[in-house]
This record gives structure tokens, C-alpha cells and sequence, in this order.
């Protein structure tokens, strides 16, 4: 919440966070981000993001009580953007399915025509 709702820097929008590691003793957090827009735009938001890490790490401390507060590091999560792409690609490679659908309900008006001449 506090990178959408604090941060006023205007290179950050967009953002997403997809998921966090933590170390297992809590000295380092990794933070999946996905970004919306290009590459130069990706850029752009992960450098503010970074910028602002130490900000952010002032929030978590004051949030949870543990003897090290994790160092923030932000990395693009490409997970949604691979499976975008390959939600595209299978579109184009798939058969459409209408034309499966389409031969039922034509064998069913027939044989409703037949039942009506009878």
C-alpha cells in the first residue's frame, strides 16, 4: 500500500507487486514487481522504486518488531508479461472453436424440422 498510496514520486506507476522473498534471517527482502508500458518506462519506475527503498524500509520497521530490518531490493517480475505473450501466441496458433459449436445446433434444427412434418 505504501507504494501506491505514499509515494509521490512520477516515475512510479504502474506497479504491481507480485510477490516477496525474505531471507531466512531477515536482513534481505527481494520484491517481484511487474510494471506496465515499455522498457524505458519499466526502467524509469524501478529506478524510482529503488530510490525510494530506504523510505520504504523505514515503514516496514515501524510495522514489525524483529532485531533486523529487511534491506529492499525491487526486481521486474517478467512472469506476467511472459504469460501474456503466450496467451497471444497460443490465440494465433489455436483453431477458432466457433465452428465446432455451430454444427449441433444446425443438426438440431433439422431434426426439429423433420418432427414438424411428420
Amino acid at each position: 500500500m505504501a507504494i501506491l498510496a505514499d509515494l509521490k514520486d512520477p516515475r512510479i506507476e504502474g506497479v504491481t507487486v507480485t510477490y516477496v522473498e525474505v531471507s531466512p534471517d531477515m536482513r534481505n527482502a527481494k520484491v517481484h514487481v511487474s510494471i506496465m508500458g515499455d522498457e524505458t518506462a519499466q526502467r524509469l519506475c524501478l529506478q524510482g522504486l529503488q530510490s525510494s527503498a530506504g523510505y520504504l524500509q523505514q515503514k516496514v520497521s515501524r510495522r514489525i518488531d524483529t532485531r533486523y530490518t529487511p534491506r529492499i531490493r525491487f526486481e521486474i517480475d517478467m512472469g506476467v508479461k511472459n504469460s501474456i505473450a503466450i496467451a497471444r501466441m497460443l490465440n494465433e496458433v489455436l483453431p477458432e472453436e466457433s465452428t465446432a459449436e455451430e454444427e449441433p445446433d444446425s443438426q438440431l434444427s433439422t431434426d426439429s424440422d423433420h418432427a414438424e412434418l411428420e
